[in-house]
């Protein structure tokens, strides 16, 4: 058998066949999940309710499901398997904390065959939803399984503080056993519901090098671009309000922040966009769109992409009432002014940068601008990353027009500007004149001493303020030029009359 369908893709030639992931159909997986998950959940409902303990997060419980069944467990048509689960209280926790019923778990995810999806990634990873949109199984590698059992202490505190996340939300991690062959699965909430169709969707790291999709990938019916198509084809960004902005922006920059100290790269922002223009008019074309559930109501909590990034709810069981025809979207504009719905949430994070990324970083580095690669060390991955979404993908709406209070205050200040201009040359005048005047009249000193009534002061002329005073007077002068030159037209006969 290929390579190729030993990594979960068909081989060249026979697309009509079934999957295969590790010589196991994919067939066979989805049945033994369900079988799996089923019993493990329903088990782990006699055990009572406590507080999670350290040594919880290391417990691993395994059962044998053989094909005849057992007194345990029942009958079936697959092989004989062992199936795992890794740190079962724990993420009975996680699953409380977001919400979900152990009843509401088991229907959604054995209640109906799972859908296989198509792959986008280069990992060669099963992809499978459940029936009704809510959850996402997919298979990881040991080493990623591995990674993520050592970050469950770290997720448990993370998510205590901060339910509300981009990150992805684990909800159980299991492992399936046959013929020698380990198959782990991990439960994810679903980023893009697929009954809300996306018109574009793209895998976004913040890199250059080599992040355009391929040309396979683009024959797809719904394919998955990447940067380069994104500076492409949406090369002015994507607008939200205010509000919006600043609250995606600082779930982005608090959740690359905890990744950085996970030491985690490689990670990649999946962002799904539906155009309400397009969706109407296909409405319009269309009335019943095919494969499309809509779920009647939500079992989880913080799920939908507006719900990740806003803050507490205002309603007492802290659910926020969203429109159910935007399934959660946040509403954002593209450059040309349509109306979009965006879905989104950080995936790909069981990447460590242990000594084989560092070892892939250097020889990329040594041949390409090392700068532009995926691989690269935590910090500066955060740093690019937040700098790509911040200036390229998500931007702000500006106010395009100044409010009627600002326009006031903007005229108010010009006229105080435009009349102190006015007072000042009209001052300088002034004193010009009276400097002429007072010259004048101290050459009648005789007129003087009999006007004043004294003869000690002969320099002063009576009721004529000196050169001081009329300086500050000019200080006090109001802003209105008329109210000035009626002043000043005044003094100036007086003036003239008193030195006659």
């Amino acid at each position: 058998m290929s390579s190729a369908a030993e990594n979960g893709v068909a081989a060249p030639g026979k697309q009509n066949e079934e999957k295969t992931y590790k010589k196991t159909a994919s067939s066979a997986i989805k049945g033994a999940i369900q079988l799996g998950i089923g019993y493990t959940v329903g088990n782990l409902t006699s055990k009572p309710e406590r507080d999670v303990l350290m040594q919880d997060f290391y417990v691993v419980e395994s059962v044998f499901l053989p094909s005849e069944g057992s007194n345990l467990t029942p009958a079936h048509h697959y092989p004989d398997f062992r199936f795992k689960t890794y740190a079962p209280l724990a993420f009975r926790y996680f699953r409380e904390l977001f919400g979900i019923k152990p009843d509401d778990y088991l229907y959604s995810i054995c209640s109906e065959p799972l859908i296989e999806l198509s792959n986008p990634g280069a990992s060669g990873s099963l992809f499978f939803v459940t029936s009704d949109d809510e959850f996402i199984i997919k298979t990881v590698q040991h080493k990623e399984a591995e990674f993520l059992q050592k970050l469950l202490p770290g997720y448990y505190m993370n998510l205590n503080q901060n339910p509300r996340t981009l990150l992805p939300k684990f909800y159980g991690l299991y492992c399936m056993q046959s013929g020698g062959i380990n198959i782990r699965i991990v439960v994810m909430n679903n980023v893009l519901p697929r009954s809300m169709r996306m018109h574009f969707t793209y895998d976004l790291k913040g890199s250059t090098y080599k992040r355009r999709a391929s040309r396979k990938e683009r024959e797809k019916s719904n394919p998955t671009f990447k940067d380069l198509d994104f500076l492409q084809d949406m090369h002015e960004g994507l607008y939200f309000d205010t509000e919006t902005y600043n609250a995606l922006m600082k779930t982005l920059q608090r959740d690359c922040r905890v990744l950085e100290s996970f030491k985690i790269m490689d990670y990649s922002l999946l962002l799904g966009i539906h155009i309400l223009d397009h969706s109407l008019k296909e409405e319009e074309n269309s009335q019943n769109v095919p494969d499309a559930k809509r779920p009647g109501m939500q079992k989880v909590l913080y799920s939908t992409a507006m719900e990740s990034i806003q803050g507490p709810g205002k309603s007492g069981d802290g659910i926020i009432t969203e429109n159910p025809d935007t399934m959660g979207g946040i509403p954002a504009k593209s450059h040309k002014g349509e109306k979009l719905l965006l879905f989104m949430g950080i995936i790909d994070i069981l990447q460590s940068y242990r000594l084989m990324k560092k070892l892939e970083h250097s020889w990329k580095a040594l041949v390409y601008d090392g700068d532009t690669v995926s691989v690269h060390r935590p910090s500066f991955y955060a740093d690019r990353f937040l700098k790509f979404m911040n200036s390229r993908v998500f931007k702000k709406i500006q106010a395009l027009k100044a409010s009627p209070s600002k326009k006031r205050c903007n005229s108010i200040a010009a006229l105080k500007a435009t009349s102190q201009e006015i007072v000042s040359s009209v001052s300088q005048e002034w004193k010009d004149e009276k400097r002429d005047l007072l010259t004048e009249g101290q050459s009648f000193s005789s007129l003087d001493e009999e006007a004043l009534g004294s003869r000690h002061r002969p320099d002063l002329v009576p009721s004529t303020p000196s050169l001081f005073e009329a300086a500050s007077l000019t200080t006090t002068i109001s802003s209105s030029s008329l109210y000035v030159s009626e002043h000043y037209a005044h003094d100036r006969t007086t003036l003239y009359s008193n030195s006659k």
